[in-house]
């Protein structure tokens, strides 16, 4: 990060509210496609499109030195079915049947990958057709079972990745996933965990994209509050049961070719359709530009679990503490462990902060070379928005009804060590 991408980015945070997310549209629903490498740079990237949260699309030439589009992929753009049943063959993995809904959502089974592959031959050979539906291996973490391959490099302009910083550190989870599926295969309006961030690069294949700017979900919700599952559906146009469609704007549309990658802003919800047969490979990330749009994602997530308890409130002695267990059951996180996702991102900041930039670790693939190389003004802009988020939360009632003696260091603690780090970084 340079230092004007710096200034700009405390000018913008400065005044910044993340209830102030919907208002950021694009003029006439244009999305910018960046062409050359070698011309753009991580600062234009934090300037022109994670501050602003605006989506934006990356040629092929981005993606054309990786492992996989040379050898996931045949001459004629074709899944290389050979080459991966040779390395992932015995390899178990989530498939969903694309023609089922159950709670609103696509039903997943776990297969052998060589059964999936056999099965997406023959859905082929027949039309496109079988009585076994359309399946689609989704969220496959490739990644952390087969960290040996050579697959992909995570961009640059990518490489601020707190939620994939966080659960390496945990060895519990990640948030890096491959799809594959057949023409036809696709997956439902919805938002991204967290209200994250999302890349997509296609391997193969070529998808399109209908994206909603954060807000619009609200005009698509039935007369229950309840989003769509397919929002092309007719019934869309029932104002009976959707009230406010008739208020909604028209989606950003993408088609995503080969090779390149859409980046998704924080909170747009989207639906996504394999035109042809598709591989792609995704992450979900949050940095300093949308963790609270996260928390606030949170605190919704929370208000709505305590809405739906509210009437045990009275005979359940730990009421509190069981609506955090059920909002973790739901969203994969509760208030503790947000607090010790802030820290460990604040911890390893501090440790660049007070160590200096180290060359060599700027070449090890860890936390520690990822902060390097954006720079100590990067890890700079990232305590400043771990100490306003974390003041939020710890002045949160919720938050302070938790027993909160297990944390450490205790909240006050370190904020005390963030801001003391951040103005020895300024002097």
């Amino acid at each position: 990060m340079d230092r004007a991408t710096f200034a700009c980015s405390t000018a913008f945070f400065r005044d910044y509210s993340s209830s102030s997310q919907g208002a950021f549209c694009l003029p006439g629903g244009h999305v910018d496609f960046i062409e050359k490498v070698e011309s753009f740079t991580y600062s234009d990237f934090f300037r022109d499109y994670l501050i602003p949260n605006h989506p934006c699309i990356f040629s092929a030439k981005f993606t054309e030195d990786w492992g996989s589009r040379r050898n996931w992929v045949t001459w004629d753009g074709k899944p290389n079915f050979d080459h991966l049943l040779q390395k992932f063959g015995e390899a178990v993995v989530p498939v969903a049947n694309c023609d089922v809904k159950e709670y609103n959502s696509n039903p997943k089974e776990q297969l052998p990958f060589k059964e999936y592959i056999k099965y997406w031959k023959e859905y082929i050979k027949n039309g496109y057709r079988s009585s076994r539906g359309c399946l689609y291996l989704k969220d496959w973490h490739l990644s952390r079972a087969f960290p040996e391959q050579d697959v992909y490099t995570t961009p640059v302009y990518f490489s601020s990745d707190w939620l994939n910083e966080y659960w390496d550190a945990i060895a519990v989870d990640d948030y890096r996933f491959v799809y594959m599926g057949p023409k036809g295969s696709w997956t439902p309006f919805h938002a991204d965990v967290f209200r994250s961030y999302s890349w997509s690069a296609n391997i193969c294949g070529r998808k399109k994209w209908l994206l909603y700017p954060a807000g619009q979900e609200e005009y698509l919700k039935d007369r229950h509050g309840n989003l769509p599952f397919d929002v092309t559906a007719p019934s869309l146009q029932d104002r009976s049961v959707y009230p406010r469609y008739n208020q909604s704007q028209p989606p950003v549309e993408i088609v995503q070719e080969a090779g390149e990658i859409v980046f998704i802003p924080s909170g747009w919800h989207h639906q996504v359709y394999n035109l042809e047969d598709t591989i792609s490979i995704n992450h979900n990330w949050v940095n300093g530009c949308n963790v609270a749009i996260m928390w606030c994602f949170l605190q919704d997530e929370l208000a709505a679990v305590q809405r739906e308890i509210n009437e045990w409130k009275d005979p359940i002695d730990d009421w509190h503490l069981q609506c955090q267990l059920i909002m973790k059951s739901c969203t994969g996180i509760d208030y503790k462990e947000f607090y010790n996702f802030l820290k460990v991102i604040a911890e390893n900041r501090i440790s660049v902060l007070e160590k200096g930039l180290d060359d060599e670790a700027s070449a090890e693939n860890t936390p520690k070379a990822a902060i390097s190389t954006l720079g100590m003004l990067h890890a700079v802009f990232d305590l400043k928005r771990t100490v306003k988020v974390l003041t939020s939360l710890s002045a949160n009632e919720d938050f302070k009804k938790l027993d909160l003696t297990s944390l450490s260091p205790p909240p006050e603690a370190l904020l005390h060590h963030l801001k003391a780090a951040i103005d020895t970084a300024l002097l």
